[in-house]
């Protein structure tokens, strides 16, 4: 019984408190963050045939200049750009997003992926979705 008290108490130190006791600084490797709102964007219900266009805002959070390699989408229904190709340490550039609903009914998501030179996140991506209607 002793010994599964310490293993437990030993188990319990490493996923717990392990964290608090080293509690290291972490340096923000995230150009955008995960989190709906700031890579995702809903144009909510749409007609179809209907171009829509959002403007994403994508951050260089490090120390070090960011170059933009390329942007790839995930259809030829989508088309996005930059205004820069290379962001300087704490600069900030717009990630343009055009997408045509032309042929789409009902939900729909699309991808954008900035390929980047950072080796802790080298792919960056945006959602845009909409929920597409046929005009009667």
């Amino acid at each position: 019984m002793r010994k599964v008290i310490i293993i437990w108490s030993l188990l319990s130190f490493l996923f717990f408190g392990a964290e608090v006791f080293f509690s290291l600084p972490v340096e923000p490797v995230c150009y955008a963050q995960e989190r709906a709102g700031i890579n995702e964007w809903d144009f909510g219900v749409v007609k179809q045939g209907a171009v829509l266009k959002h403007d994403f805002i994508l951050k260089n959070e490090t120390n070090d200049i960011l170059a933009i390699n390329s942007i790839h989408t995930s259809c030829g229904c989508t088309a996005s750009q930059s205004d820069k190709r290379s962001l300087m340490p704490q600069e900030s550039t717009a990630i343009k997003v055009t997408f045509n609903s032309h042929g789409y009914s009902g939900q729909v998501k699309q991808f954008v992926y900035v390929n980047t030179d950072n080796a802790d996140q080298a792919i960056i991506r945006f959602t845009v979705k909409a929920n597409v209607i046929k005009e009667d």
